[in-house]
């Protein structure tokens, strides 16, 4: 077996190999040219071969944090990890991350699913997902009765959900801010949203809630062959009387069934949270994370944590605004 390496503009029929496997839509290329052009975080692509014919691969971002570099499979979002059916080839390309790793910086891979030839790992998060049906009606059908009845609340009073493309990024991205804003969490750049939106092309879809007008609610659907994911959704606080983000989810998961997804990602959380609870509502069922990192760190929630998203909240959403994409782009997670 041979490993070869490749940047963006010389690695030839990834995603070919992204959906031979069944990677999830953060392998494709088009997330590591959002990566490179919203933040300037550069790719590396290492493809294993057995003679002619690619066996495997793994893509890694050469990232620059705030205060050091670092390779990670991948940055902003829930998992990658290495293409491949053949453990000894995801051995291989795992190895080989950890070469390159000695003369970058810290290697962070994150599987998608435990593995059994890396025995330490972090499995604090889940992400739930949730079969889909062939056709929408079994769908409604499959849900109770309670969360039927919220997704009928917000129509009740007028509200409704459409589906669009890159027009439609910046009404959701003063939702998404003000959320982030909320949270204490600093937001991603309007740029970065645009630029996956638009590297995604078809395989992207920007859903949003209106009522008389005002955008409630939004999310971004990212789409495989196979499998719906949803990496950011936001809705507006102050109209959570009548749930925008029901009818959100109702409209996401219906347009994964259109598409012909047969399985849903709502994203990552942690067992037992908010997000947790809303996500298990609809039948999702959880599936765990595994994060390997080289060198091994703790898993523990930093005391500061909790002060830092205070005086975050205090700061004027502009300041918060204009600071925050300056430092997400630094923050892999």
């Amino acid at each position: 077996m041979e490993i070869k390496t490749f940047d963006l503009n010389s690695v030839s029929a990834w995603d070919e190999l992204v959906n031979r496997f069944s990677g999830g839509p953060y392998l494709y290329r088009a997330w590591q040219e959002a990566c490179l052009k919203t933040y300037g975080q550069k790719p590396v692509f290492l493809l294993a071969f057995r003679g002619q014919e690619a066996a495997g691969g793994l893509v890694l971002s050469r990232f620059k944090g705030l205060r050091s570099k670092s390779l990670v499979s991948l940055p902003f979002c829930d998992y990658g990890g290495p293409l491949a059916e053949d453990e000894e080839v995801k051995k291989s390309l795992v190895a080989k991350a950890e070469r390159l790793s000695q003369e970058i910086g810290p290697l962070e891979i994150r599987f998608p699913e435990p593995v059994s030839f890396l025995p330490e790992g972090s499995t604090a998060k889940v992400r739930l997902l949730l079969p889909l049906p062939d056709d929408t009606e079994t769908l409604w059908k499959s849900f109770k009765a309670k969360v039927r009845s919220q997704i009928r609340r917000p129509m009740k009073e007028g509200a409704q959900a459409i589906c669009g493309g890159l027009e439609l990024v910046p009404a959701f991205y003063r939702i998404y801010a003000q959320n982030m804003h909320f949270l204490g969490s600093p937001p991603h750049a309007l740029s970065w949203f645009r630029n996956i939106v638009s590297a995604y092309k078809e395989r992207a879809r920007v859903v949003l809630v209106h009522l008389e007008g005002k955008p409630l609610a939004g999310a971004i659907l990212l789409l495989t062959p196979q499998v719906a994911t949803v990496p950011w959704a936001s809705s507006l606080r102050a109209y959570k009387r009548i749930s925008p983000n029901m009818l959100l989810y109702w409209r996401l998961l219906s347009l994964a069934v259109e598409e012909g997804a047969k399985l849903f990602d709502f994203g990552r959380s942690t067992p037992g949270s908010g997000t947790y609870r809303f996500k298990k509502q609809w039948g999702a069922q959880e599936a765990p994370l595994f994060w390997y990192r080289v060198p091994a760190s703790e898993e523990k929630t930093s005391r500061l944590r909790p002060y830092v998203e205070k005086l975050w909240r205090r700061l004027p959403e502009r300041v918060a605004n204009y600071l925050g994409p300056k430092l997400r782009g630094r923050i892999a997670l």
